[in-house]
């Protein structure tokens, strides 16, 4: 048996603004030009990122159709606006809005062919902590994997910064307790080495139980925007052990380049060093599929 195969994917944020943000195959384009067989959609905590949860069926469709006429793959959604819109907030208001972003996210995955949502694993980021925000996030969440097995799509839990579900661990136990097949991990290996944890009992626990993993890198307190190989995540050790369990899937590099015009050469860097890397641990990349 091999050691695993991977294909290679790239943020949204990572790739340049194009001039009309509806001509997704412009944007497409870049991400084929840079070698990625995939891309992950953003639905953040911005108004303009979030209105993409408003995309009509013809919308989505046209999304998806951008990206088949470039040969890129839609890897994912990357939700993270439930980090301002909190599933286990106090506020019952609220938590009925985390529950229809949910919903909607769900069905705009459905019209557009995306496989898999990646929970942000926050409870309530902007609020006091008290002692009934997992329970809260747990329900809301429940509720979103019971959608989720209905629609056919495939939820999958981020270790975040933070407080909260800052493990693999802390995220398979959330896993157990909802008990669907439709909910398991999406795990942020940055994340892992940014909260000062053993990334590699971290990821022999998710072993089996992984969808897809986020690659970028970080410093202890800053978790976002260092440059790859700057920073103190161990990549060759982290890769080792996915060689060890013989892991296939998809790996997405996440990066924030904030439109800057050097982003092709910045994106294509770092797709060659996560390349040499997992290629060192004997993992095989597979090219992108014209």
């Amino acid at each position: 048996m091999s050691a695993g195969s991977v294909t290679l994917g790239i943020y949204e944020k990572a790739l340049k603004a194009v001039a009309d943000p509806s001509d997704w195959g412009l944007f497409m384009a870049q991400a084929a030009r840079d070698g990625f067989s995939f891309m992950d959609l953003s639905v953040d905590e911005s108004a303009e990122r979030m209105a993409r949860l408003d995309w009509t069926p013809a919308q989505a469709r046209a999304f998806r159709a951008a990206a088949d006429r470039q040969g890129v793959q839609i890897g994912g959604m990357c939700l993270s606006c439930h980090r301002k819109v909190g599933p286990g907030s106090a506020d019952p208001q609220v938590r009925r809005e985390a529950a229809d972003i949910f919903r909607k996210a769900i069905d705009l995955s459905h019209e557009a062919g995306i496989p898999v949502i990646q929970v942000a694993g926050y409870y309530a980021y902007y609020e006091e902590p008290d002692a009934g925000q997992r329970d809260r996030y747990l329900d809301t969440l429940a509720q979103a994997a019971q959608y989720a097995a209905q629609a056919g799509v495939m939820l999958g839990i981020e270790n975040v910064d933070g407080n909260d579900i800052t493990s693999i661990s802390k995220g398979l136990e959330i896993c157990d307790q909802v008990g669907s097949s439709w909910l398991t991990m999406y795990p942020d290996i940055g994340n892992l080495y940014e909260q000062r944890l053993d990334a590699v009992s971290e990821l022999k626990a998710g072993q089996g139980r992984m969808l897809a993993i986020h690659v970028k890198d970080v410093r202890p307190g800053e978790p976002r925007r260092v440059p790859m190989g700057e920073g103190s995540a161990d990549f060759p050790t982290a890769f080792a052990e996915l060689a060890r369990q013989h892991w296939s899937g998809r790996i997405m590099i996440e990066m924030w380049n904030d439109d800057d015009p050097n982003a092709d050469r910045i994106v294509t860097d770092a797709r060659s060093k996560v390349s040499t890397w997992l290629e060192a641990a004997g993992i095989e990349v597979i090219p992108r599929r014209a």
